[in-house]
């Protein structure tokens, strides 16, 4: 079969291979959904995670900043409820679900930030930064969102990846369907944008002054690789910064593999499916988190005002506590 926009591609730029760009894409929203399906996220363990979350002295202003944020997060849920209800061809709406999941992920993890420091950020990459140390650090958001590396330096990754895996053979090529090949396909996803975000620093390394006054054009000398090495350790990857490059991926990066080549429609419907579970699970640990945050009985009266004023077609399943 003539793939004429494919072979274009290839020769303009450096291209992923769509087969494979694929399988890590659909197999890792697969996993995630597989884990909270399995209850990772249910109230239960959710209730057992967050009973020792103190409430904060009282702050309006960041409260306000919660409730906005679960509010846009609940809004893109919809939008992925939607997008699973009777689309007749779901290639016509993966791109559009892979945003809305992005901002269901997003606007959640800014909610826990504001309830956690009461702080705003400008930047997703910032909201990335805080949610680090105020969230995942701490240990504050559950399997499977809690895996991270704390450096970007080759021989830390190495060791975190080596703890997290032990002897799991599986990966991003691998279907998922067992917990062990879940936690595998996860383990490969984390080390796999480790690559990408060590790549984007390295490259950025090398138009910063300090670089450019060594006289080098690579990190071959002991010097340059100090250099880079000092930055590369303030770098980390966690979920959120996975979820930024995946929506890259998708939108930018692999322009064409989601809609592009062999006929995989079952595929696709299921991944549409898996975006809307992996939000659920993100979502609702937010939502438990941020709950016992706020102002105590504001929460109740907030559920209380999106059921009345939300024109929104879904319930508060997903936040009410």
């Amino acid at each position: 079969m003539s793939q004429w926009l494919l072979n274009r591609l290839f020769e303009a730029k450096d291209q992923a291979e769509p087969r494979f760009a694929f399988q890590g894409t659909v197999n890792w929203m697969r996993e995630l959904a597989e884990s909270v399906n399995s209850g990772s996220t249910n109230d239960e363990k959710l209730a057992t995670k967050y009973a020792g979350v103190k409430r904060r002295p009282v702050n309006r202003v960041a409260d306000t900043s919660v409730f906005e944020n679960v509010f846009m997060a609940h809004h893109n849920l919809a939008s992925l409820y939607s997008l699973n209800d009777d689309i007749e061809s779901p290639y016509d709406t993966c791109r559009s679900a892979i945003v809305a999941w992005y901002y269901a992920t997003y606007f959640s993890a800014s909610a826990m930030v504001a309830a956690s420091s009461g702080s705003t950020q400008g930047t997703h990459a910032a909201t990335a930064k805080v949610w680090q140390a105020n969230i995942v650090e701490k240990d504050l958001i559950p399997n499977p969102f809690n895996m991270y590396l704390s450096s970007l330096v080759t021989k830390s990754m190495e060791d975190e990846i080596k703890e997290y895996r032990k002897d799991n053979i599986y990966d991003l090529n691998d279907r998922a369907d067992n917990t062990e090949m879940d936690h595998g396909s996860l383990v490969s996803y984390l080390k796999g944008t480790h690559s990408y975000k060590k790549w984007e620093a390295e490259e950025r390394i090398k138009t910063s002054r300090e670089f450019k006054a060594l006289g080098v054009d690579n990190f071959r000398k002991k010097i340059a690789r100090e250099l880079r090495n000092k930055v590369l350790d303030r770098g980390y990857v966690n979920y959120l910064v996975q979820a930024f490059r995946f929506r890259g991926k998708a939108n930018y990066r692999d322009s064409i593999f989601l809609s592009y080549g062999p006929d995989q429609e079952e595929i696709i419907s299921q991944f549409i499916e898996d975006l809307l579970d992996a939000s659920r699970g993100f979502m609702r640990s937010a939502a438990y988190y941020s709950s016992k945050r706020v102002e105590r009985g504001a929460w109740s009266e907030f559920i209380s005002d999106i059921e009345e004023n939300s024109q929104l077609s879904i319930s508060t399943d997903e936040i009410k506590i």
